[in-house]
């Protein structure tokens, strides 16, 4: 069944969709000639040659659709050609037509299993259901994975490149990596120094660090003049004085000053012996001066050496590697100064008081600890200068590091929450839409095993019989149909056998036409199919008929009415559009119908506003006679074309007054004056000639200001001619008092509608 239409950019319909929601069984669409009825239904019977409109078809199961318009009868009547033949079910056998009956009850009962998997597969309007949910948890996790993006994404855009600006290629991503990815597990921080050199502009290899040697240095530590006792010759006569008093280094200092005070005693001022000048002599021999000399020797060594390793640890510091941890380096860096300090000033003080054995403070340590950060900062630059040489590959290997901390720590479990929804939506879906496609061909099973059983008790001799017997009924006796000798076909002929189908009238040719589609309807052009569901569509079916015939065709359709009411037949919708009142009151009549509507019907009326068709539903049926028509169009000032009104408030005038009689046109205007006769007289011309042409509908269009000014004056015609009551009866609510005006002649009352 169609639930809606929607029509836009064909015929006189524009942009704008006009949309009929919520169709029902029974759906009476009334309009004038060229308001667009007939554009509605050629889109249901082709929804495909309107590509602008669309059908909405309940269950998304479109049925066949069999319309009765222009287009059927003259694609089925051309003059040089016969009718095909209807076939139809016969009556012989009611075990075959039982049978037919029973695996049509079983079509449909797999047709409405269909409907209620396909409602849980996609909900009642295609967008819900089962696969609505999926979709739901696919945004949902899309959004969980563009967030752990975005979070990440200033570190690692390398390892994001290609997925960075779309949620579903970066999602798509994360799942391909939570199969394929076997990258070894890795720290975030690791990941983040790593990156900021592969995925960061493409970087130069690095120069080595060279450490300086410390080996002559830390040799220094154990030279053995530190810890040598160094004194003069202990058999000397002053040596054991010397020796006694422990001051050869101060006798060695004050040496110096005895020998250029010209043999005086440098303290005592008073001359000495020369063998007191020997005896210092020898007391300082040779072997004291060399030991001296090692300890001076020792004490500049040390001073160059330990100056040369911190100048060059200086410079390393000043123009660092970035590899480099230039902060425990200075540190080192100073202990070893102060160290080195320390062991200056004790090699000093070795010279001044030689005797003293002295130990230096080892380097070792520091020295190690420092050539431990040059080596970290030469291994580090070693891989950089690896990495450089083969960055793609380090790209590629970090990337895949990335990816893994991202799975098992940023998102594994909504991955696994994701992951099993997924899961059981996606079984769930797959079970439906299996259980639909099994219950599809069973349906496609059990058509083919009604084509079977059809074939076996069809004819087309059943239509001849009945169309004939309706034709005698009605007083059509110039012809009749009857097998043609073409298999399959009928013909038209006369009572004496010959051709009659030329000669047919037009109101004979439309009824013949309209019984045709009607055994249609409960028949098929081929052996098999009658029994197929249908939608229905009469497109003004009564355009030449009398109204004998008029009834006829309105009983018809309402004996077609019931039965799709009662769900009885293959009939499963109707839509019967129409400009005729009288036929529209026919055909829409229900005796069961109190009050508002029955749920299964629905009324609509099709007009044009500003060259454009338009659609409205009613609430109840629009349509009462010709002349409640044109008095709703005077109530309808929301819809109201101003390129019809003139007309329509002359045909009320028209009607109304030829109908009372007696009444004098110009005795009416002479109640207006200036302005307001001219529009009365105006209103009154088409009534005062009592005919018009076609080309009375043309008008210069009129403003929104000049309709009012028709309207007020129509409104007064009534009051003064005396008929205000009938005028306030038949706008209703609509109704709206005017400042007071003085009439010429009472109220008379209404007259009656």
């Amino acid at each position: 069944m169609i639930e809606d239409i929607s029509i836009c950019n064909v015929a006189s319909y524009g942009s704008a969709p006009v949309t009929m929601s919520g169709l029902t069984k029974h759906n009476f669409i009334y309009g004038p000639n060229g308001s667009g009825k007939t554009t509605i239904a050629r889109v249901i019977a082709d929804e495909r040659a309107y590509p602008s409109c669309t059908i909405s078809w309940r269950g998304g199961s479109p049925l066949e659709t069999m319309v009765y318009n222009r287009d059927f009868v003259e694609s089925n009547f051309d003059q040089s050609s016969e009718l095909k033949g209807v076939f139809t079910l016969g009556e012989s056998d009611m075990s075959l037509l039982q049978q037919i009956d029973d695996a049509k009850a079983e079509k449909d009962s797999l047709t409405a299993e269909i409907l209620r998997l396909k409602r849980t597969l996609e909900g009642n309007d295609g967008e819900g259901g089962k696969r609505a949910e999926l979709a739901a948890l696919e945004q949902r996790f899309q959004e969980v994975c563009w967030r752990l993006k975005n979070s990440f994404d200033e570190h690692f855009q390398g390892a994001f490149q290609g997925v960075r600006n779309s949620k579903e290629r970066f999602t798509a991503r994360l799942m391909s990596e939570a199969e394929t990815n076997t990258a070894s597990a890795q720290a975030l921080e690791y990941l983040r120094q790593k990156a900021s050199s592969v995925f960061g502009e493409t970087p130069s290899p690095e120069g080595e660090i060279d450490p300086p040697s410390s080996d002559v240095l830390l040799a220094y530590e154990s030279n053995p003049i530190l810890g040598r006792v160094v004194v003069g010759k202990s058999d000397v006569d002053i040596a054991a004085m010397i020796e006694r008093l422990g001051n050869s280094d101060w006798v060695r200092q004050g040496r110096s000053f005895f020998d250029i005070n010209d043999g005086h005693c440098p303290f005592c001022q008073r001359e000495t012996e020369e063998t007191f000048a020997a005896s210092l002599e020898s007391y300082f021999d040779e072997a004291y001066e060399n030991d001296l000399q090692s300890i001076q020797q020792l004490y500049d060594d040390y001073l160059t050496e330990s100056t040369r390793i911190q100048q060059k640890l200086l410079e390393i510091m000043s123009s660092p590697s970035r590899f480099l941890n230039v902060n425990l380096l200075e540190a080192e860096v100073e202990l070893l100064k102060s160290k080195v300090e320390v062991n200056l000033q004790r090699i000093r003080e070795k010279k001044n008081e030689s005797r003293q054995r002295i130990e230096l403070e080892s380097l070792s340590n520091i020295i190690n600890k420092i050539n431990s950060l040059l080596a970290a900062a030469n291994t580090a630059i070693l891989e950089h200068n690896q990495m450089v040489s083969n960055l793609e590959q380090e790209r590629s290997k970090l990337t895949t590091e990335v990816w893994k901390y991202l799975l098992d720590n940023e998102i594994s479990h909504d991955l696994s929450d994701y992951q099993r929804n997924k899961t059981a939506l996606r079984r769930a879906i797959d079970s439906l839409v299996s259980q639909v496609q099994s219950k599809t061909n069973d349906i496609r099973t059990k058509e083919q095993e009604i084509r079977t059983l059809e074939r076996n008790m069809t004819s087309i001799q059943p239509t001849i019989d009945s169309i004939n017997a309706l034709l005698a009924s009605f007083g059509f006796h110039g012809f009749s149909l009857a097998p043609s000798d073409q298999e399959r076909f009928y013909k038209l002929v006369r009572a004496d056998g010959t051709d009659a189908k030329e000669s047919l009238s037009e109101g004979e040719k439309t009824f013949i036409t309209f019984l045709y589609f009607y055994h249609l309807l409960k028949g098929s052009e081929s052996e098999s199919g009658m029994t197929t569901d249908r939608i229905v569509v009469f497109d003004d079916p009564i355009s030449s008929l009398d109204s004998d015939i008029l009834f006829v065709v309105s009983s018809l359709i309402k004996g077609l009415l019931d039965e799709v009411a009662s769900g009885a037949g293959h009939i499963k919708q109707v839509f019967v559009f129409t400009h005729n009142v009288y036929f529209h009151k026919e055909v829409s009549y229900n005796r069961n119908r109190r009050g508002g509507l029955m749920s299964h019907e629905s009324f609509w009326t099709v007009r044009k506003r500003n060259s454009e068709s338009a659609i409205q539903r009613h609430n109840s049926n629009p349509i009462k006679t010709s002349y409640e028509l044109l008095w709703a169009d005077v109530r309808d000032r929301e819809h109201r074309s101003n390129h019809s009104m003139q007309n329509t408030l002359r045909r009320v005038l028209e009607n109304y007054f030829t109908i009372t009689g007696g009444v004098d046109r110009d005795e009416i205007c002479s109640y207006f004056e200036g302005r307001e006769r001219l529009l009365c007289n105006s209103l009154f011309s088409w009534v005062n000639d009592g005919s018009h042409f076609a080309t009375d509908d043309i008008y210069t269009a009129c403003d929104d200001s000049m309709i009012d000014a028709y309207l007020d004056v129509f409104k007064k015609v009534f009051e003064r001619a005396g008929h205000g009551a009938h005028y306030r009866m038949m706008m209703g609510s609509d109704y709206v008092e005017n400042v007071p005006t003085s009439t010429h002649h009472p109220e008379s009352g209404a007259h009656p509608s």
